[in-house]
């Protein structure tokens, strides 16, 4: 999969070899997947295990803390008090269950809401920000780390997320955009929204390992409000599912004692789950809802390497 967009005139065009450009779309490609494993070894490379002293209580306490912050301040991105926020925490622990959850709240009070996931290119990076640039209009990066890896998209992001008064973002190439009317985008605009950036990167992690692209990293966190949830341990990762498992059950109509059971097999096949995540949880409750007696056989199946 192509990442960067290649902004080349005419003249340009007529002399690159289909060969040619298919090799360099080759080559980066590689790069584009290398680095995304460097960034994986490197986020991974500084989780370390709390000591014995810090207990559950403890744990959820601070996580309590950090996800109500975020709450807090995914509010202030709606009043535009804050022009930019990055939320890092590992996949499936509710870091974006509960932004979606405001910005439907602030959706339904007349907010622009504009929600960008998977694959994102440079001009759609620009056509995205150009449609939600006038003051009260959010645009959350959701599950599109991708525009990392594109040096265009950070540069866009940089000018968009930037503390000066003016925010004005430029796109000088011969690349010809339309919005959704036909019209053809301006060469320049003045971005006036807010930029809310929700991914599964370690900023920090990468920034001590000094990553490649932690200069970026550093540039991206300078202009905008970082939070990092704290989330870095098998330990934190079950504090966080037993503190929303209530709301879980609830939902599913199961009991406690239901929800208990739940906890007891993931923690008795810690080493062996596919993940820990709230998505896992849904999953066994889903199992057990289908056969509350024979569940876990299932669940061995299901939710388990090589069950």
């Amino acid at each position: 999969m192509e990442y960067t967009i290649l902004m080349l005139n005419q003249n340009t065009v007529s002399q690159v070899s289909p060969i040619n450009a298919k090799s360099a779309a080759l080559a980066e490609n590689l790069r584009k997947a290398r680095l995304a494993k460097s960034i994986k070894t490197a986020t991974q490379s500084l989780i370390e295990q709390p000591t014995e002293s810090v207990t559950d209580g403890m744990i959820q306490e601070r996580l309590q803390t950090r996800f109500n912050a975020m709450d807090k301040m995914v509010h202030a991105s709606f009043s535009g008090l804050t022009r930019s926020l990055i939320i890092s925490g590992p996949a499936g622990l509710g870091k974006s269950y509960s932004v979606m959850k405001i910005a439907e709240q602030m959706q339904s009070k007349g907010h622009n809401v504009k929600t960008v996931s998977g694959m994102v290119r440079a001009t759609g990076l620009y056509k995205a920000l150009y449609e939600n640039r006038f003051p009260g209009n959010v645009v959350i990066f959701d599950d599109a780390d991708v525009v990392w890896f594109d040096d265009i998209c950070l540069n866009l992001m940089k000018k968009a997320c930037d503390m000066t008064k003016t925010r004005r973002l430029d796109w000088l190439a011969e690349t010809r955009m339309e919005d959704e009317d036909g019209e053809r985008l301006p060469t320049s605009f003045d971005f006036e929204g807010t930029v809310i950036f929700i991914t599964n990167l370690d900023f920090d992690a990468m920034m001590s390992a000094k990553h490649r692209l932690a200069p970026h990293f550093e540039a991206m966190i300078s202009r905008s409000m970082y939070l990092d949830l704290g989330m870095k341990t098998r330990r934190d990762y079950l504090v966080r599912m037993k503190m929303v498992l209530p709301a879980m059950l609830s939902n599913a109509n199961l009991s406690h004692s239901a929800g208990q059971e739940v906890m007891d097999y993931i923690e008795t096949h810690l080493d062996t789950m596919r993940e820990l995540s709230l998505r896992m949880v849904s999953k066994i409750l889903t199992l057990m809802m289908m056969d509350p007696i024979d569940w876990r056989r299932d669940a061995n199946v299901f939710c388990l390497k090589n069950g």
